[in-house]
């Protein structure tokens, strides 16, 4: 073992991993990791059993149960308007995680340089490290976490091999344009380049607003994948199904990583779910409605606390700007419990401990230095009764056990923010 030498030898424990672990050991409520809080819906259960009584209990096919890749293409034909060929562009995977990490070993390679946006999910620069690339991290531009397309030329070469886009973007909740996908389109065309679009929360629009997929735009179509996810749209986090759409080359490329990597994806659950979406073609659609309904609740609970809350464009998170409380420093904020506590209560007249689930911060999510956000899951915060809005938000935070913070939300070394992000999803509202 003297001669081993690891791979990944920075990389510790992804930082949902930590902060789960640190939510049980407080007795905590977890806030940090992207799950709802309240029953799926019933009739998905009754089919998930249905499909396993009725002997759906081998191995799936590969590429995914047809039934359900055909249910895909028709969504898709729905929103965003697309046709695909069920059979060559789509694939089942295991949650949107794996459909990312094989689309990046199918296409990277030694020497090749991957342009990712800071803040990003945590497992882009890992499975491009992996493949032998190296990542090109470009923070999102302040105000508003924009896209900075000059800033992004400037950095790509003959060795971009990838670009990493995120839309809508977790953890910073904001919506691409149209604009951004033809500057987007105009680069990768310069540099021959490829594009990963992570877009698992493509339904979770609001205000009116719309998602523009590179699935609708004619020339990103051509040289895109674009990664989903039944988790966040059946709030099913559990059932670990996802799905990649990708022109029919692409996809044989990702097809040759999937099948040593997970090869067949739960059986019973593709049953499920492809007889759940032709029962309910049109529930995706229900959920902007559903969360922005939770986004204004929360967002008026919290007028009064203080924090500065930026516009929530899309997926389940706000941010809260804590400049006014601290220094923008996102590691010292999520550990200091007792901060939060002499803030908040300043304010509420709240009691008691604060157990805190401390995240990794920038530095869990390779930030490059002197930025600083997190983004914390605001679950349950509707649970408590009896109070006022505002003291019942907070309340649930101080006093329902729980901080467990996990998204870096900061800018470039220079460009310090001071962001937390929650999200209220309440059971039964």
């Amino acid at each position: 073992m003297s001669s081993f030498r690891s791979k990944l030898p920075d990389v510790g424990t992804t930082i949902f991993t930590v902060v789960s672990r640190r939510a049980r050991e407080l007795d905590a409520l977890n806030l940090g990791q992207g799950y709802p809080d309240y029953e799926i819906d019933p009739r998905l259960t009754q089919l998930v059993t249905d499909a396993m009584r009725t002997g759906h209990t081998q191995y799936a096919p590969m590429e995914g149960l047809m039934s359900l890749r055909e249910q895909i293409a028709a969504r898709l034909t729905r929103d965003p308007g697309v046709t695909v060929d069920p059979d060559s562009q789509v694939t089942v995977t295991l949650g949107a995680t794996e459909a990312i990490f094989s689309a990046i070993l199918a296409t990277v390679g030694a020497g090749d340089e991957v342009i990712a946006f800071d803040p990003a999910y945590d497992s882009y620069e890992p499975a491009v490290r992996l493949a032998g690339g190296r990542c090109i991290r470009v923070p999102l531009a302040q105000p508003g976490f924009t896209y900075d397309w000059e800033r992004v030329r400037a950095l790509m070469s003959a060795s971009t091999r990838l670009v990493l886009f995120n839309s809508p973007h977790n953890p910073a909740c904001t919506v691409a344009g149209s604009a951004d996908l033809d500057a987007l389109a105009a680069l990768v065309r310069e540099h021959d380049a490829l594009v990963l679009s992570d877009e698992v929360y493509q339904p979770i629009v609001f205000d009116g607003g719309r998602h523009h997929s590179v699935l609708a735009h004619p020339e990103l179509a051509q040289r895109s994948f674009a990664v989903f996810s039944f988790g966040k749209t059946l709030h099913a986090t559990g059932l670990r199904i996802g799905y990649c759409v990708a022109p029919a080359a692409l996809t044989r490329e990702l097809r040759k990583v999937h099948q040593f990597n997970t090869f067949s994806i739960s059986h019973p659950a593709q049953h499920a779910i492809a007889g759940y979406l032709a029962e309910r073609p049109q529930g995706a659609g229900e959920l902007a409605a559903f969360f922005q309904a939770k986004r204004d609740r929360l967002r008026t609970a919290l007028a009064g606390s203080g924090f500065v809350l930026p516009p929530a464009q899309g997926t389940y998170f706000q941010l809260l700007d804590f400049r006014a409380f601290a220094p923008p420093d996102d590691l010292g904020f999520a550990e200091r419990g007792q901060g939060w506590k002499d803030v908040l209560s300043g304010r509420f007249d709240l009691d008691g401990d604060l157990p805190v689930n401390p995240d990794g911060g920038l530095k869990a999510f390779g930030h490059p230095i002197g930025a600083s956000g997190l983004r914390m899951m605001f679950e349950a915060w509707l649970q408590l009764r009896g109070e006022a809005p505002e003291q019942r938000a907070l309340r649930t935070v101080v006093e329902g056990r729980s901080l467990a913070l996990t998204h870096n939300l900061g800018g470039g070394p220079g460009e310090c923010v001071s962001f937390v992000s929650v999200v209220g999803t309440e059971r039964g509202a």
